[in-house]
């Protein structure tokens, strides 16, 4: 996504001022943060050389020069491997396949999982695949496939902000996981038709979009308040499938004996006897 790099950059300026850095702050500063000259200072370029990169013109920048923006960004691991990615996009035509695919045993996986809701996200957050349970909290076999995507639901769907009682930090984490996405592949054009469509009919996700935060859902804990079930706490783990870079098993793990874990088993009850 043309621009990103430039943004990005500002975004992280922003945060740091020149005293957290060592430097005197003086004169009146048009914008928050750190300029430009003192980036390049810090990190040991030349200003031009920098104002080059933020320009995205910056395409065979060393990753030594990478790793001391990074270091004076302060960037974070998932936010220093995005830098890498933007500042030098692979162009031209790629070969991809219409829909991934998830593998037969994956989805056995899955289904042996019985006490805990498990899916596989695939390429911008796409549903590729679900147990039972995972069906029954979310219902995921009921939405059509263009539609079967976590930023989509989030933004677009307004039982989303019922669903989720922290609807906004679900929101962020959403906008964040899939900037993740975008470092990856930018050229993606079905990302970036995704990317439009929801800067398009979301002011939550431009204005969350703009942040530039890059974080992977990797663990945490989501509430969820499902019309059966009730309010339901779930831990969770993302996991990478193994042979497929651009797939992973998200897990739902509620401690065994917990409201939840109980709630989950009525649940799932409810489901197979609905069936």
């Amino acid at each position: 996504m043309d621009g990103d790099i430039g943004d990005f950059l500002r975004s992280r300026r922003a945060r740091i001022q020149p005293e957290e850095v060592g430097l005197a702050s003086y004169g009146r500063r048009r914008v928050p943060g750190l300029r430009r000259e003192e980036v390049a200072q810090l990190a040991g370029v030349s200003v031009d050389y920098y104002i080059r990169l933020e320009q995205g013109r910056g395409t065979s920048v060393s990753d030594a020069v990478l790793d001391a923006i990074a270091r004076v960004l302060r960037l974070d691991e998932t936010e220093h491997a995005y830098l890498r990615t933007v500042a030098r996009p692979h162009r031209g035509k790629k070969d991809r396949t219409p829909t991934p695919r998830v593998r037969p045993g994956v989805q056995v996986l899955l289904d042996g999982m019985d006490r805990m809701p498990a899916f596989v996200l695939g390429p911008r957050m796409d549903v590729l695949a679900w147990n039972t349970l995972a069906d029954a909290l979310s219902g995921f076999s009921a939405m059509p496939v263009a539609v079967r995507n976590i930023p989509r639901h989030v933004f677009l769907d307004p039982a989303s902000r019922d669903l989720y009682p922290d609807w906004a930090a679900v929101a962020a984490q959403a906008v964040a996981n899939l900037r993740v996405d975008s470092g990856r592949d930018g050229d993606d054009p079905k990302l970036n038709a995704l990317v439009g469509e929801l800067s398009l009919r979301s002011e939550d996700f431009r204005r969350l979009w703009a942040d530039h935060e890059v974080k992977e859902c990797a663990y945490g804990v989501k509430r969820v308040r499902h019309p059966v079930a009730g309010l339901l706490t779930l831990p969770y783990e993302t996991l990478a499938v193994p042979g497929e870079s651009a797939q992973t098993l998200v897990v739902y793990t509620p401690e065994p004996g917990s409201e939840t874990a109980e709630r989950l088993a009525l649940l799932g009850s409810w489901a197979t006897s609905a069936s």
